[in-house]
C-alpha cells in the first residue's frame, strides 16, 4: 500500500492512509487478532455474518421488487 504526500501535507496523507486501511478491513483484522479466537467461536462469528449478509440481501431484493 502506498500513499503519496503532496506539498508536505502529512495530515491529508494520513487521512488517505486511514481511509485505505478502513476500506481494506485492516482495522477489523487487527481487532480480531488481539486475542486468540477459538475455532468454534470463529465458525459461529462467520456463520452469523453470513446470515446477516443473506438477510440484508433479501431485504434489498424485497424492497426492489416491492417498488416496481
Amino acid at each position: 500500500m502506498q500513499i503519496i504526500v503532496r506539498d508536505n501535507n502529512v495530515d491529508q496523507a494520513l487521512r488517505a492512509l486511514k481511509k485505505k486501511l478502513q476500506r481494506e478491513g485492516i482495522y477489523r483484522e487487527m481487532k480480531l487478532r488481539r486475542h486468540y479466537e477459538k475455532p468454534s467461536e470463529k465458525r459461529a462469528r462467520e456463520r452469523a455474518a453470513a446470515i446477516r449478509r443473506a438477510r440484508k440481501l433479501d431485504r434489498k431484493r424485497a424492497e426492489r421488487d416491492g417498488i416496481r
